[in-house]
């Protein structure tokens, strides 16, 4: 049954299987289940617009199976398996009419329109994937990094060899050797850098353009691993989510904390800000999806939405500065009660005779 059409700014994966819709104007949220129902072996790992015009939406499962959703239907559409490799989605885009899928044991694929082909390109990012992400800019531009896996630059055109492969920084001040652990990345905008956060809490920045394969830049935040980020408008700063629920915007110009979002309680899954306003979404463990001001650090908005929640995207083509007003609300438990006292049949109240006083002889 197709659910009723509503306007959603965020959707938002859970561990369940299932899809939230969430308005914020309203702090409202809807469960929008596809297939067999809940369930965990197809919890939701991955989202992405089918389309620039975010008419319909991508959703990659753990099981490997890729549903497509209309929010203007109300309802899942359509769903493929996508077979080969190992692991849960690490990432999914669109080329042109094709899907891009990508898998935690490093086999990335472009899929066609009809289900029972063949992948048109296929290439082999290496184990231990963590994050796959398409340039906005060049969509066959793809970025990968994971455990022991450090950022590649592939052409899906061109599959064979990567066009750019990261070299890990210098052995530490024991002369030891400084482990792998890229778990998301991002293109920057008008150029061809690249900002990756890792496991072991550093935030890099590579700059395919120049012939140092090392990264021109290499902060260290907090101590616990970094798991989500983000591009503000812009490209002079990034937004970065810890395992511990640490969230801060930091500058790439000079490598420094620029501010630290407050009022998280757990471990960040996905973080997207908007393209054009000054706010970030988060969702994470502690079944919240909130929305914060990056000037300042306040938060703007939080929805608790019940499940352990794993990724998000945001509708950018609404208008987020626009305040609907709130359908009215009748009091059902007046209205019942009015209905039952009409109901009832008037019952004359017997007068009572006064009582004499005894007078006194």
């Amino acid at each position: 049954m197709a659910a009723p059409r509503r306007v959603y700014h965020v959707w938002v994966g859970a561990e369940t299987g299932a899809l939230k819709g969430v308005n914020l104007q309203r702090k409202e949220a809807a469960n929008l289940v596809g297939g067999s129902g809940l369930s965990r072996a197809r919890g939701v790992s991955a989202l992405a617009w089918a389309d620039p015009a975010q008419t319909e939406l991508l959703v990659g499962s753990l099981d490997r199976s890729l549903s497509v959703f209309s929010p203007e239907k109300g309802k899942f559409t359509a769903a493929r398996l996508c077979p080969g490799g190992d692991g849960a989605f690490c990432g999914l885009g669109v080329l042109g009419s094709s899907v891009v899928t990508a898998v935690e044991s490093g086999l990335v694929r472009v899929w066609g329109e009809d289900e029972a082909q063949e992948p048109l390109q296929e290439l082999r990012a290496g184990p231990g994937l963590c994050r796959m992400r398409q340039d906005p800019a060049r969509p066959h531009l793809v970025g990968t990094g994971g455990k022991e896996n450090g950022l590649k630059v592939w052409d899906l055109q061109r599959p064979q060899e990567p066009l750019f492969r990261a070299k890990n920084v210098r052995n530490d001040w024991l002369d030891l050797r400084v482990p792998v652990w890229d778990r998301d990345l991002q293109f920057l905008p008008g150029s061809q850098r690249v900002v990756t956060c890792t496991g072991h809490g550093q935030v890099r920045l590579y700059d395919p353009a120049t012939p140092q394969r090392r990264p021109v830049l290499d902060v260290t935040f907090g101590e616990a691993p970094l798991t989500a980020l983000a591009l503000p408008p812009g490209d002079t700063s990034v937004v970065v989510g810890s395992a511990r629920g640490d969230v801060a915007v930091i500058d790439l110009r000079k490598g420094r904390v620029l501010r630290v979002l407050k009022g998280f309680s757990g471990g960040v899954r996905g973080l997207q800000c908007h393209p054009r306003l000054p706010l970030v979404a988060s969702v994470g463990l502690d079944r919240f999806l909130r929305l914060h001001r990056l000037h300042d650090g306040g938060l703007r908005d939080k929805v608790y939405l019940k499940s352990r929640l794993t990724c998000l995207l945001l509708n950018t083509n609404l208008d987020w500065e626009a305040r609907e007003e709130p359908p009215p609300q009748k009091d059902a438990k007046d209205e019942e009660g009015d209905e039952l006292w009409d109901a009832l049949e008037s019952v004359p109240t017997p007068r009572r005779g006064r009582k004499r006083k005894n007078s006194g002889v």
